[in-house]
């Protein structure tokens, strides 16, 4: 028997998008975990499983299943420590340390930001997606540095939105191998999955999207440079793949730099340094920063 049923009339839901329509109704769960609803076949029209985006009409009969089920999540929180810069009751801001997995995916369940959100943030769970709550951008597992992360359902759209435009301001930096000669560049090589290693991010790709990344030199050491890079795209692993295609990979990268002869390192070295954006609600242009870990400082001034 369905949880709950709903009868389409020209006044009452005729013309609204299906997923639009159950938001208003159900308004316990997020527009991501009912259009979740729709896809694991909890949502009836007419007795037939649709789409989120169907257009409903007179007539139509929407039967519900399960609704509590879409309430919970499968996510379970950890107490794991974060380091909040800012936090509102629409925003969080906070230095992930490299080795942390942003949200659960394959063959990881847990241990994730996610999954310590959850535990420090109750309620943050119903916030967008209902497998990554709250995050509208990701940094590498190996990557460390600021993030800010959304609160509220609003203040997610937004934040989704700024990002997609490319209205966020991020600087990194990275340490680099070997010596970069031109003091402020540019590299826009196409990126996309590696024709053979899908796991892999390459500039000889089948399938190239744009991607643009900005530098400058900020020191040169003996065997290192220490670069201020603005990716003004955000494809997946960047950075990383413009730095290696360069000749100079980020150091620690074993995927895309290969090993390095001279030392062996336990980390990346690419920190996420400097953020700027507009506040979700009030539109105040927010800017924070996340200190260089120590690591960096260690071989910087050594």
């Amino acid at each position: 028997m369905p949880e709950k049923t709903f009868h389409i009339t020209p006044a009452h839901g005729a013309g609204r998008r299906l997923d639009v329509f159950l938001a208003a109704h159900l308004t316990e769960l997020s527009r991501a975990q009912i259009q979740k609803l729709v896809a694991d076949q909890k949502v009836r029209l007419n007795n037939t499983w649709t789409k989120p985006s169907h257009v409903l009409k007179e007539g139509d009969v929407i039967e519900v299943e399960d609704r509590e089920a879409g309430c919970k999540s499968a996510l379970l929180p950890e107490d794991i420590p974060l380091e909040i810069i800012h936090s509102d009751e629409h925003i969080i801001v906070l230095n992930k340390p490299a080795g942390l997995v942003v949200h659960p995916g394959a063959g990881v369940e847990s241990g994730t930001l996610v999954n310590a959100l959850i535990h420090h943030f109750p309620g943050i769970e119903k916030v967008g997606h209902p497998e990554r709550p709250g995050i509208v951008h990701r940094l590498d597992k190996e990557t460390s540095g600021v993030m800010v992360v959304a609160r509220s359902d609003g203040a997610y759209s937004e934040l989704k939105r700024q990002f997609k435009a490319r209205e966020v301001e991020k600087v990194y930096m990275g340490l680099v191998r070997g010596h970069v000669q031109v003091a402020e560049g540019r590299m826009d090589w196409a990126l996309g999955r590696h024709p053979r290693h899908r796991q892999r991010i390459s500039i000889r790709t089948k399938k190239p999207k744009a991607a643009l990344t900005l530098y400058s030199v900020k020191k040169t050491l003996p065997d290192y440079t220490l670069l201020e890079i603005r990716p003004v795209t955000g494809r997946t692993h960047q950075i990383r793949v413009h730095f290696a295609a360069a000749g100079h990979p980020i150091v620690g990268d074993s995927r895309y730099g290969g090993k390095d002869k001279s030392k062996t390192h336990e980390r990346l070295f690419l920190h996420a340094w400097h953020i700027v954006f507009s506040h979700p609600v009030s539109k105040t242009l927010l800017e924070f920063y996340a200190p260089l870990p120590p690591e960096f400082q260690e071989i910087i001034h050594s």
